[in-house]
């Protein structure tokens, strides 16, 4: 009779041990994991949008870098 308490206890021991504590903690670091992910993910696209933004921005400046000859006219020095 004695051996069928303690087998019990223990089972019961063992059972809110899995589903009061390794079971939640499963399951906070699994969604801990995936809001970080999506984090990342965010960022990611965030730096990817400024660095396109960034090349768009240095497109124009680029042709406007380059001179055209007809803007320039050509001016004799008088002494």
């Amino acid at each position: 009779m004695l051996k069928i308490i303690f087998y019990t206890f223990i089972f019961w021991l063992l059972y809110k041990l899995i589903f009061d504590f390794i079971v939640p903690v499963y399951q906070s670091t699994k969604q801990v994991r995936r809001q970080m992910g999506d984090i990342q993910d965010r960022m990611r696209q965030q730096y990817q949008e400024q660095q396109q933004a960034q090349q768009e921005a240095q497109r124009p400046q680029a042709s406007a870098k380059k001179t055209d000859k007809r803007d320039y006219l050509d001016f004799e020095e008088i002494k």
